[in-house]
């Protein structure tokens, strides 16, 4: 069969269908129609449009304050893990040393095989903070809605409609603006 005896009605159909509620336009475009998240959203007059627009960049900034959040929060589980870190390793260690403190005091130096005893009995500091699940369940919990925040403007990108991505990309600047200062101890994210 040649080129010339297909069947090319196909063709006019797909093309008409892109533009169609069918089909989503693969290149960036401000017109309406899209789904945006659930098949009942799919905003067509410029006023529904807007109002996307306005609640996916109010939707960028919750996730920036979000990021914010968890920065803060982990810098609190941080100190609360080194305390509770320090205070199991000190409790041992501090009933050890008045114990040997009380025997310094009578012995005039200590032999050099009591210094090589005492080298074997400090502990190695922790790399991994341990398990605490009033820290790390809520660390996920936190995690698990920036996540999704993040997914849910990724499906909205991901219609091609430039205005949403415009007003993605401004809420996200705004909102890094207002909250990326705040629990950036080392200078980044």
């Amino acid at each position: 069969m040649s080129h010339g005896d297909m069947d090319m009605s196909g063709s006019s159909s797909s093309s008409s269908m892109s533009h169609g509620s069918g089909m989503m336009i693969p290149w960036l475009h401000f017109a309406g129609g899209d789904n945006l998240f659930f098949e009942s959203w799919r905003p067509t007059s410029p006023g529904a449009i807007a109002g996307a627009c306005i609640g996916l960049f109010i939707l960028a900034i919750i996730d920036r304050w979000m990021a914010a959040v968890r920065r803060l929060m982990e810098a609190y589980w941080r100190r609360r893990a080194l305390l509770v870190t320090a205070e199991r390793t000190q409790a041992p260690l501090l009933a050890g040393d008045a114990k040997d403190d009380a025997f310094a005091s009578v012995e005039a130096a200590p032999a050099p095989q009591e210094l090589s005893s005492r080298s074997r009995h400090t502990r190695v500091r922790r790399t991994i903070a341990p398990f605490i699940a009033v820290h790390d369940l809520p660390r996920g919990a936190l995690f698990a809605m920036q996540s999704l925040l993040m997914y849910t403007l990724m499906l909205a990108v991901m219609t091609f409609h430039a205005g949403y991505l415009i007003a993605i990309i401004i809420g996200l600047a705004i909102g890094e603006v207002l909250f990326g200062r705040l629990g950036d101890v080392h200078g980044s994210h």
